[in-house]
């Protein structure tokens, strides 16, 4: 086989980048399209539109295992003892028994903000 010139193997490259280029982009619309159906069977309407593009786009900047390490923590986080749930609002206090006044004073305890110095 006859040796290349410098010019016939800078085409032949680029040749083959563009062709590499469109395989990549032919699998990626495909893998996309497979995902976009795996989507039809979640419930995906408990979600904004906003809120789902928002969770996806973190996990796939976070990456996947992360991502899903992190939503376990947080939802074995939510969980009480003996598998009781916790009130869903961050720094919400938990609800007080009918006919049971709230404490006051010191024995309110942990819902008190500390003084800042």
């Amino acid at each position: 086989m006859p040796k290349l010139t410098d010019r016939e193997r800078l085409a032949k490259i680029e040749a083959d980048q563009h062709n590499l280029a469109q395989e990549a982009e032919a699998v990626r619309r495909g893998l996309r399209a497979h995902y976009g159906k795996l989507t039809m069977e979640l419930p995906v309407e408990k979600l904004s539109e906003r809120e789902f593009r928002d969770v996806l786009a973190q996990a796939i900047r976070v990456g996947g295992a992360v991502a899903l390490a992190a939503l376990k923590a947080l939802s074995a986080q939510s969980e009480g003892p003996a598998g009781k749930r916790l009130p869903a609002k961050a720094g919400a206090a938990p609800r007080a028994k009918p006919g049971v006044a709230p404490p006051h004073g010191p024995e309110a305890g942990e819902n008190q903000a500390a003084p800042q110095p």
